[in-house]
């Protein structure tokens, strides 16, 4: 395996596994203190168990993120010195302020969790809020750091050399805004409906459903409300790319030939060689006007631009089809959980109702991982779009295969870690009784 391929495949591999970590415990808090802020107003002792369980979750994220994280950022390092000697002044604004918010965090939850009967209950509560915002915040600069290399700015490119920084338009750049709104609502719709599923589990299991029913509530809330939201930001973004990044446009939507009216196509096979989609559904000037606001519009396809600037067009466009097939279920389930807990409360004491959130479980992270799939792969062959190819990035020094095989390794065991502590919490839940008041 050459270097290139074996840090484009450890790099996909970590953020992969780290985004997960990232975005439960970017969201985690905020079902927390919805149970705490419960508790403090009616009194009820299933809100306070509910609220310890949950915090245990997000210590659990907390530090498991933080290593997960921490890996990745010495990749940056490891993997792509070239990037890092050019990118790391310009970039280094959004990685500061996220080491700032990561303390602010890490405070926060210190104050949280040791914090019961110790310290007044509003400034308790009030600190688990700052757990969640600083959490947010970290997502938010981070995202930052990688719109930019979608959309380059903050800098003079002259003769190959990277001059008259300003470390704020880099942190602010044209992407900065599109992709943070986007990911924020990815991350919120992904965990809600994945922990509102594991408690529907619970539930069809027939465990402690009250304190079930109860945290359900609270999370599929919070993801159905951003799972409804998020097209709206789906529609910003697709916009933005389209104005940006025509090519990643071209290959999220398999198009090859440029035309005006263009429509847009669901699902279908993609044919690279000949060039074309077989077995898709055609919406006609559909993908004009979403692009553009107009249904007669001109988009460029695949075929206008240099073939070593394509991405590969197969795994771009089917995972922007399940990253955008997924969005439109969990939209439409969010839309369900309102309309039965409106008008049909009495579904809610049947088995199919459950079962659907609970076969929902994985499918907000499976859109949201296909999502970054589309972002990254769809901007390659750039590492810094249309300033330097990855290629040109990736470390000289040979052996990076070995590198991959050892990231692997310690993010299984990762994985493997969180499973078996989410696993007892779980059980511990299960069979904890209700606490007094």
């Amino acid at each position: 395996m050459e270097n290139i391929d074996a840090a484009r495949l450890q790099m996909a591999f970590t953020l992969i596994f780290h985004i997960v970590f990232a975005c439960i415990g970017m969201v985690m808090p905020f079902f927390m203190v919805v149970s705490h802020k419960k508790w403090l107003n009616t009194g009820n002792p299933v809100y306070l168990q509910l609220t310890k369980a949950w915090q245990k979750g997000v210590a659990i994220f907390f530090v498991i993120g933080a290593v997960s994280g921490t890996a990745l950022s010495f990749e940056l390092g490891l993997l792509w010195p070239e990037f890092m000697e050019h990118a790391g002044p310009i970039i280094g604004m959004p990685f500061s302020l996220e080491g700032a918010a990561f303390f602010v965090e890490a405070i926060a939850l210190g104050f949280y969790l040791y914090g019961w009967n110790k310290i007044p209950p509003k400034f308790h509560w009030f600190t688990g809020v700052i757990v969640g915002i600083a959490g947010v915040a970290s997502g938010i600069l981070v995202v930052s750091a990688n719109g930019w290399m979608n959309a380059p700015s903050g800098f003079d490119y002259v003769d190959g050399k990277f001059l008259n920084i300003d470390p704020v338009a880099a942190l602010l750049n044209p992407a900065w805004f599109t992709q943070a709104l986007h990911m924020v609502l990815a991350a919120f719709t992904a965990t809600g409906f994945a922990v509102a599923g594991i408690h529907a589990i619970q539930i069809l299991r027939n465990k402690q459903k009250e304190i079930h029913k109860k945290a359900f509530k609270i999370a599929i809330t919070f993801g159905a409300i951003a799972a409804i939201l998020q097209p709206i930001s789906g529609d910003i973004s697709a916009k933005d790319v389209a104005k940006r990044q025509p090519v990643k446009l071209a290959a999220m939507e398999a198009h090859y030939e440029t035309a005006k009216g263009v429509p847009l196509y669901i699902g279908g096979i993609v044919d690279h060689q000949q060039k074309e989609v077989h077995y898709k559904i055609e919406i006609p000037n559909a993908l004009s006007f979403l692009a553009f606001g107009d249904f007669n519009a001109e988009i460029k396809g695949l075929n206008d631009f240099p073939e070593d600037e394509i991405p590969n067009v197969p795994i771009v466009h089917y995972a922007f089809q399940i990253m955008v097939g997924l969005g439109g279920i969990l939209l439409f389930a969010g839309l369900f959980f309102f309309f039965v807990n409106a008008r049909k409360k009495q579904w809610l004491s049947k088995k199919f109702f459950w079962k659907v959130f609970a076969l929902l479980t994985p499918a907000g992270f499976i859109a949201l991982e296909a999502g970054w799939i589309v972002t990254e792969v769809g901007r390659q062959p750039w590492i810094i779009h249309k300033i330097m190819r990855t290629k040109d990035a990736v470390t000289p020094m040979p052996g990076i295969v070995y590198s991959f095989f050892l990231y692997v390794i310690l993010y299984s065991i990762l994985t493997l870690a969180v499973a078996w502590l989410l696993r007892r919490q779980i059980k511990s839940l299960n069979n904890t009784p209700k606490l007094s008041v």
